[in-house]
């Protein structure tokens, strides 16, 4: 339920001016506590297909009236249902945001904030009352106010024929008219199009009267646009209108920001999270309204059932809004008490003060620390190794009588851990076994890297065996922290036999094989060196780094192997890979003495190979972002988290580009965790490819594409943006128009290769289907990862990576092209 009226305006406490004061002391710039927390400049949002909630199309004959009629009693639905069904559309967003959060069976970040205690919805998320949202008054003339019968007419034949168009006929259309139409017409078929529930092609019909020379701004019509599309999730579109009012010098209306707020949050697309919260932080900041309490509890919902990884990074906007709420005396529900622990609790440095401002208000408020709660406190006391918390929070977690979770055990090992105490770890770890009569895995990979860092031989090497008899999967964090110790302590055989040990149970791994590069060179056997850096780069699944290519190096330099050396050298001059100072001392003597210049880094060009990927992964999707002049382009890499091929895919494009990236992209050093989302640096060199794949902004189908669909371009379109369906067919996605995808299947049925193809808006599907998918896999193989094959070979075992998309294609309905 909304607060319509003023809430009671909660007494003055000590979290109230514990939360000004901890905003005040982050950043004493007012404007910056709330800095928009926008996605990056290169992981722009991708278009989400909105959700369509139009109404059958009705052209009735038009009522005519002799009065000016604002928008909302519209000649043709009845103003009580109008207003009834967008309340209701409205509010459905916000309740898709009361889902519940699985329970955490593991300690690992895979889940939100526990619901054990969830938002009452019927206080938080109730439905918006628009009536109580400010918006500007819309007023139109009906069509018997115009004096020309045929203007009347020609705009009665507009209203019926303009919604049952496709985009590119609307436009021919407008503009066959165009020598009549004027600002005052077009505005009245854009809202006819709003009234009968078209507001895609009301948004069409906006957009081409702003081309027009007689356009001027209506500030009306703008807002009243945008909220018809917000409140059908068409947030792209509604974000378009709400960047133009502000352009135009205007600050949008209130209902503008909270409606592009909830369909940003309703959007299950990546980056939607950042971009709501700029909008809100923009609707205190620019606007100067209070958002409604729904917006406040909805925003904080979002953000706190994203993985504790990854919502740790909004804990400065979820104290925002927690100060919005607090000084604005509106309520502050129990369960955000606890999400703002759950937060600070995930952060690499704990604000412990902070944290005791929050319970003792929550103790004030009479708020009961439940089970979950003291679990997210035991995590904090993991990060700072505080032992006396701790233990006060594990005797509470006792009396309660709820029953322990893991994670508490967990958390407790993790505190002895910290402080050098692995005996009193180890003795949580089997209270553990005895008290849940098992141990996850979790659990085991917990004990073994306390241990392991303790340097604790025999113990360690106990549990491991354990580990690898119970069956529990993964075991690979395990042999790492194995072979880390035994490495650490000279034991190098043992570094040799995990190391086989590891590739027998596991998937390959950098940071495995690193280690074991890192023990043969410290020995000094460079051949077996050498053959283990030659299967890390010939393996993508694996690949180089510069950690590795420096351990190869120092070898070399260290054997006096020059001609290798300098191999490596160039290498990571390709790469752009840093060179450790001591290394670059002896590799510019070696090159020296041998009357070499120091070879500087080499100026970026695309390999044969690297073109080929690129122009595959365009047409699977791949985005260019270009400045203003279209002079330096950008290319976007984002890649589906949870796509198996899509995960290994992305690794190897980012060692195949790493030359390219831009220097924010760049993993740390020894790091396996490869971005989902990375751009390369903004160059001229990408030039061709916008104006080929993105020329003025928007995706086509280069006319020459039948050029140059090549085995290995087929091969990265496929991974990046195609899919195999659980009966063994082959689709490739494709935006673009009919001209091009025609091209595309004559090049592919010169190849023997026979398709078919369905249309779905401005998205193409290309199926290979029996026999065909076959045939098609038997060209693109030997240019696919060897890791991808089994989630991509047709007739192998469906692992349900497909995309929702691929099961509403029927390539046997009418309205497929041959």
């Amino acid at each position: 339920m909304l607060l319509s009226s003023a809430q009671p305006v909660l007494a003055p406490s000590p979290l109230t001016s514990a939360a000004a004061a901890a905003a005040a002391n982050r950043n004493p710039n007012p404007l910056l506590l709330a800095l928009p927390m926008r996605a990056s400049p290169f992981s722009p949002l991708l278009l989400l297909r909105s959700l369509s909630l139009s109404c059958a199309h009705r052209h009735g004959s038009f009522h005519h009236r002799r009065f000016i009629r604002p928008i909302g009693s519209s000649p043709l639905i009845p103003a009580r249902n109008l207003r009834f069904s967008l309340v209701y559309s409205l509010s459905t967003s916000v309740e898709q945001l009361e889902g519940g959060i699985s329970h955490p069976e593991e300690i690992e970040d895979s889940t939100g904030f526990p619901e054990s205690e969830p938002f009452d919805s019927e206080k938080c998320f109730a439905s918006v009352d628009l009536k109580h949202l400010e918006a500007p008054q819309l007023e139109v003339k009906e069509l018997d106010e115009l004096p020309e019968q045929w203007r009347r007419s020609k705009l009665a034949w507009l209203c019926k024929e303009l919604p049952s168009h496709k985009p590119g006929t609307l436009v021919r259309l407008l503009n066959a008219q165009k020598k009549w139409l004027t600002q005052e017409d077009i505005t009245y078929l854009t809202v006819h199009c709003m009234r009968i529930r078209e507001n895609e092609t009301g948004f069409r019909v906006y957009k081409w009267m702003m081309q027009q020379h007689w356009y001027r701004f209506d500030f009306a019509l703008a807002t009243k646009l945008a909220d018809y599309l917000g409140k059908e999730r068409k947030f792209s579109k509604c974000r378009e209108i709400f960047d133009d009012i502000i352009n135009q010098g205007r600050v949008p209306s209130e209902s503008t920001f909270h409606i592009l707020v909830v369909a940003y949050l309703s959007a299950p697309v990546q980056g939607c999270l950042e971009e709501a919260c700029t909008i809100y932080n923009r609707m205190i900041q620019l606007g100067g309204y209070r958002p409604r309490l729904s917006l406040h509890n909805s925003l904080f919902k979002a953000i706190v059932s994203k993985p504790g990884s990854s919502s740790k990074h909004y804990l400065k906007q979820a104290e925002f809004i927690f100060h919005n709420l607090v000084t604005t005396g509106l309520e502050v529900h129990k369960d955000m008490y606890a999400g703002l622990i759950w937060l600070h609790s995930y952060q690499d440095t704990i604000d412990k003060e902070r944290m005791m401002a929050i319970r003792k208000e929550m103790q004030r408020m009479g708020i009961v620390e439940g089970r979950d709660f003291l679990v997210t406190i035991l995590r904090a006391c993991s990060k700072e190794g505080d032992v006396e918390e701790a233990e006060k929070t594990w005797s509470k977690l006792l009396s309660l009588d709820v029953g322990l979770p893991s994670q508490a055990f967990i958390y407790r090992m993790e505190v002895y851990g910290k402080v050098g105490d692995p005996m009193r770890s180890l003795d949580i770890f089997r209270e553990m076994k005895e008290h849940l009569g098992s141990a996850n895995v979790v659990a085991y990979h917990k004990v073994i890297d306390i241990l392991c860092k303790a340097q604790e031989v025999e113990l360690a090497e106990s549990l491991m065996v354990e580990l690898i008899n119970s069956g529990l999967k993964p075991v690979m964090p395990a042999y790492i922290d194995i072979m880390n110790m035994y490495f650490n302590l000279s034991l190098h055989d043992k570094v040799e036999l995990a190391f086989s040990q590891c590739l027998e149970k596991c998937q390959p791994s950098r940071t495995v094989y690193s280690i074991y590069l890192n023990s043969l060179v410290k020995v000094g056997n460079l051949d077996k060196a050498e053959e283990i850096f030659d299967v890390m780069q010939n393996n993508s699944a694996i690949g180089v780094n510069t950690r590795s290519c420096n351990t190869i190096l120092s070898g070399y330099l260290s054997s006096g192997d020059h001609d290798k050396a300098e191999k490596i050298y160039g290498l990571m001059c390709r790469k752009k890979y840093d060179v450790e100072s001591p290394l670059m001392e002896k590799i510019d003597f070696v090159l020296s003495s041998k009357k070499k210049e120091v070879r500087k880094p080499v100026s970026l060009k695309l390999s044969k190979e690297q073109r080929e990927i690129l122009v595959g992964l365009l047409l699977g999707g791949l985005q260019i972002e270009s400045d203003e002049n279209r002079k330096n382009h950008m290319i976007l890499f984002e890649f589906g988290e949870n796509s198996s091929h899509h995960s290994l895919l992305r690794r190897h494009i980012y060692d195949e580009f790493h030359e390219w990236l831009h220097p924010s992209c760049k993993a740390n050093d020894g790091s396996e965790d490869t971005p989902y989302r990375f751009a390369t640096i903004s160059h001229t060199y990408f030039g061709f490819y916008a104006d080929q794949f993105w020329p003025k902004g928007q995706q086509t189908i280069p006319k020459l594409i039948h050029r140059w669909l090549s085995p290995c371009v087929l091969a990265y379109w496929f991974m990046y943006g195609g899919y195999r369906t659980s009966s063994g067919d082959i689709l490739l996605k494709i935006k673009g128009n009919r001209e091009g995808v025609e091209k595309i299947v004559k090049a592919l049925k010169s190849r023997s290769l026979d398709c078919r193809v369905k249309r779905k808006g401005r998205v193409f599907w290309i199926g290979f289907l029996g026999s065909n998918a076959t045939w098609f896999w038997k060209l693109v193989e030997p240019y696919i990862l060897d890791e991808a094959k089994e989630f991509l070979k047709p007739g192998g075992e469906n692992t349900g990576n497909g995309s929702s998309e691929t099961q509403s294609i029927n390539f046997d309905s009418g309205s497929d092209t041959e």
